[in-house]
């Protein structure tokens, strides 16, 4: 029998102030929203991707990224993160302060044209752009987020050889800068088993100083706290969760929430793995979370009795 030996340490990336707060259709109010990260904070996340510079006519409720930053940019344990579509989203997001920018081309054509109204190869000319401001500006880092890098709400199953394609253009363009490549689940609909397939496959081509892995996941079927544990187990570094299951994404049909931090947490402790997260203060924060009104969550763990919660 094969044991699997539970790495040392994972980090856990919390999006629920991004991915979480654009599911809901009315946007919420500033203060809303920093008190909940602040909760997240106080439970001891540290990686947080705050929100995203984008046009406010398409995700209106991302219109307040820049004041969220500035009420946690001065808090030196905090790596705050901003997702970004083009090379406007990435100047804005550095003008407020942001050090780590997370780049989103999908590896579908439909989807990358659904969500940021232009083509793979597009996107990818602007990530150059991207790269070249970013070696610009001294301590910045570069997050790579590979949308339907599993499945496509349009297109169906995408194999690694998709994805390869893409990756292999876009890194050709990082060079020699340090990156985190995340893989997206967008649709939920990866099984554990994909995942497994293409981080090994893909990890074995593009091995490279300089080069860590991520997943992004939703729990769509199920699958959210497996495939993060698949992915962690074949070389991921970091994973994406939202305190609560809060989620879902406006441009995948059917895409229900992210994987509950709080569910992962507990699958972590279970091995011994550190993430640096107090679960009971998490639990606190992802009920303040639920609470929102309009927003749609999927956690496990807090439909458990406290006090059985250890």
């Amino acid at each position: 029998m094969t044991s699997l030996n539970p790495p040392a340490r994972v980090d856990v990336v919390e999006v629920a102030p991004r991915d979480g707060f654009q599911s809901i259709q009315a946007p919420l109010p500033t203060q809303d929203k920093q008190r909940c990260i602040q909760a997240l904070v106080d439970a001891g996340v540290t990686r947080l991707e705050i929100g995203s510079f984008v046009s406010p006519r398409a995700i209106p409720q991302m219109a307040d990224t820049g004041e969220l930053v500035a009420a946690f940019a001065e808090r030196p344990e905090l790596r705050l993160s901003a997702l970004v579509p083009n090379l406007k989203g990435a100047e804005l997001a550095l003008d407020h302060g942001i050090r780590e920018v997370v780049y989103v081309v999908s590896v579908s054509e439909a989807h990358n044209r659904s969500n940021v109204r232009r083509g793979v190869d597009e996107s990818l000319e602007d990530l150059g752009r991207v790269i070249a401001r970013l070696r610009e500006s001294e301590g910045t880092r570069l997050r790579l987020d590979l949308g339907t890098s599993f499945d496509c709400p349009f297109d169906g199953t995408v194999s690694w050889q998709q994805v390869d394609r893409v990756l292999d253009k876009a890194l050709t363009l990082v060079g020699e800068l340090p990156v985190e490549v995340a893989m997206c689940d967008t649709t939920g609909r990866a099984s554990p088993y994909q995942v497994a397939d293409h981080f090994t496959r893909l990890r074995e081509r593009h091995a490279r100083p300089g080069l860590e892995w991520a997943f992004h996941g939703h729990d769509t079927f199920g699958m959210g706290v497996a495939n993060a544990l698949f992915a962690i187990h074949h070389g991921a570094t970091a994973v994406d969760t939202a305190c609560a299951g809060l989620g879902g994404c406006p441009f995948a049909p059917g895409a229900t929430g992210n994987t509950a931090t709080e569910d992962l947490l507990y699958a972590l402790q279970g091995g011994g793995v550190v993430t640096g997260i107090d679960l009971p203060r998490l639990l606190a924060a992802a009920d303040l979370i639920a609470d929102l009104p309009g927003g749609q969550t999927a956690s496990h763990l807090r439909t458990v009795p406290r006090e059985r919660v250890s």
